[in-house]
Order: structure tokens, then C-alpha cells, then sequence
């Protein structure tokens, strides 16, 4: 990341000439380009320092984004995401909603207003923005909004419409993290146990295990009388996630 920060920094900044003028620091430097590469170039900074966590600097960047050319979309969909992490619901929203003004089919900012919107409670609304980035064509990741459409479909109990979209992601993408959890707690849930125990061993070998996925894991092998399995799982859910909820609730005994 931080090479690739560099980068940037160069690009935006443009290039030092030899014979240009300087200041006892060095040499004096300016933007080039045209305004919507400069905006691109900013936007794509505020998003490196964004995954830094250094909030304050992605929108200075965004700022300058949006002050270099005040129609370049994918800054304000930077600004909804970044207003989002700092809580600040009515600037996202805002942003948001003039990113897509701008670039109604931009699937990007369609799937980050759907999961806005899935975030401020407003689940049964999110459906239609994720439904529209997968419209497009030119869509690289339909699965990520599949999937969202899951998990806000879930929270809204409709476990029929949720469990479809979990499936329609994993045709796209059998690895889509999410998806394996969420339709193996369906399965569990269904006491389809064989299929609970594949899509959850599948997380579980492609990311770090979570408290819930090794509490579904444990419960599993428990349904399917695999006292050893279930043993080894508690034992990692103590060892990893002491403090958690599903650790507590396996100390009282509550596994259903």
C-alpha cells in the first residue's frame, strides 16, 4: 500500500522539472493533466488513506477532487463511504445520492448506497440498488452485491428471498465469503447438516474463522454426534474469542 501511495502522491503531484524553479526545500512542483484525471488520481488517494483509517487526509483528497471537477462521481460515492465509517449519515446519504445523479448506473455506487441504506435500517429499500449494480453489464463483482442483498434480506426475515441471493452468489463466485456463512446458518437452520458442515469448512479454510462461524462449526458437528470435531472447534473458539458472545453462550450451555 505504501508503494502504491507513493505512486499516486508522484502522479498528482506531477513531475519536477531539472530546470524548473525551486525553493531551499527542492523543487517546485504542480498538477497536471486534465481536471477528471486529477480528480481520479486524488479519489484514488482518498481511498488508500481511507483503508489507512486516516479519515481526515481521505477528504482533504476528496476535496480536492471535487474542487478540481465537480462532476467526477466516484468521488462523491468516496465521500458517502468515507461519511459512512465516520457515522455521519446525513453527509453520506447526501453524497451518495449526488454521486448517483451523476452516474445513475454506476454499479459501485449503487452498491454502496444499497448497503447504506442497509445500514441505516432501511433494509427493504437497499434491494433495489444492489439489484440495479448487478444490471450492469460491466459490473466486475455482482456476487458482492448478491450477497449484500442477502445478508439485508436476512435481517428483514425473509430467509426464502436471502437464502436465493446467497445461491445466485455463490454460482458467481463459490468463494464469496459471506455467502458460505450465511447459507450455511440457513442450512443449519433447515437441519441440512452435511451442507451446513461443507459451507462452513469452506470459510473456514478461506478467511480467519469468526466467533460465528466457529460457533456454527461446533454446533454442526454437535447435530451430526462428531464429539471430537465439536471439542476441537470450542477449543478454538476459547483459544480465539474468549470474550465473545458465542464463547458465553457455550459456557452456559446454550447451543441452540
Amino acid at each position: 500500500m505504501k508503494r502504491a501511495l507513493c505512486l499516486l502522491l508522484a502522479l498528482a503531484a506531477g513531475c519536477a522539472s531539472d530546470t524548473g524553479p525551486t525553493t531551499e526545500s527542492g523543487p517546485i512542483v504542480g498538477e497536471v493533466g486534465d481536471p477528471r484525471n486529477r480528480a481520479r488520481l486524488h479519489t484514488e488517494l482518498a481511498s488508500l488513506y481511507y483503508g489507512r483509517g486516516n479519515m481526515a487526509v481521505a477528504l482533504e483528497e476528496l476535496r480536492t477532487a471535487t474542487r478540481v471537477d465537480s462532476s467526477y462521481a466516484p468521488a462523491y460515492n468516496m465521500f458517502g463511504v468515507v461519511y459512512m465509517a465516520l457515522r455521519e449519515n446525513r453527509l453520506a446519504e447526501d453524497n451518495f445520492e449526488r454521486a448517483l445523479r451523476l452516474s445513475p448506473n454506476d454499479p459501485d455506487i449503487n452498491h454502496n448506497y444499497g448497503w447504506f441504506l442497509c445500514q441505516s435500517a432501511r433494509e427493504p429499500d437497499s434491494i433495489r440498488y444492489f439489484l440495479q449494480a448487478i444490471r450492469n453489464p460491466l459490473y466486475a463483482t455482482p456476487w458482492r452485491s448478491y450477497s449484500a442483498a442477502g445478508v439485508c434480506t436476512l435481517r428483514n426475515k425473509n430467509e426464502k428471498d436471502a437464502e436465493e441471493f446467497f445461491q445466485r452468489a455463490l454460482r458467481l463466485e463459490p468463494d464469496e465469503p459471506a455467502s458460505l456463512l450465511q447459507l450455511g446458518q440457513i442450512r443449519y437452520r433447515q437441519g441440512n447438516m452435511p451442507e451446513a458442515r461443507k459451507l462452513v469448512s469452506r470459510f473456514n479454510k478461506l478467511v480467519t474463522p469468526t466467533p460465528e462461524s466457529l460457533w456454527l462449526a461446533l454446533r454442526v458437528e454437535r447435530k451430526l454426534g462428531q464429539r471430537v470435531a465439536e471439542r476441537s472447534f470450542a477449543t478454538e473458539l476459547r483459544r480465539r474469542y474468549p470474550g465473545s458472545p458465542e464463547y458465553q453462550a457455550l459456557q452456559r450451555g446454550e447451543l441452540d
